[in-house]
């Protein structure tokens, strides 16, 4: 399994915190979040676009999430290729439709 220790320390500090976290220390994180992600460069592996998707927060988190999903897109593999169960996280549904909008082209 190939994973980059930059995919190791985002994981690390994750997952993408809630934007409703306006704390200092929520910034400070969130900070170092932003850093960590953005060093990591594409395209990732499939075994690390697995493991990012356990990165993915509730909400949009200023915009880091669509970072994150265009970086696990990148992988040669599409990481999510089957419907996810009722209630999964939003990001793996957003993923899913557009794994599903592929097929349709």
């Amino acid at each position: 399994m190939t994973i980059r220790d930059e995919v190791h320390e985002f994981m690390r500090l994750g997952p993408l915190p809630s934007e409703e976290d306006d704390s200092e220390e929520g910034d400070e994180a969130f900070e170092e979040l932003t850093n960590a992600l953005h060093a990591i460069e594409k395209p990732v592996t499939d075994e690390e676009a697995q493991l990012l998707l356990g990165a993915f927060g509730d909400d949009e988190c200023f915009g880091l999430a669509w970072t994150l999903l265009h970086l696990v897109e990148s992988a040669p593999t599409a990481p999510v290729t089957a419907e996810p169960p009722e209630g999964s996280n939003e990001w793996i549904e957003r993923l899913w439709i557009r794994y599903r909008n592929t097929l349709s082209d």
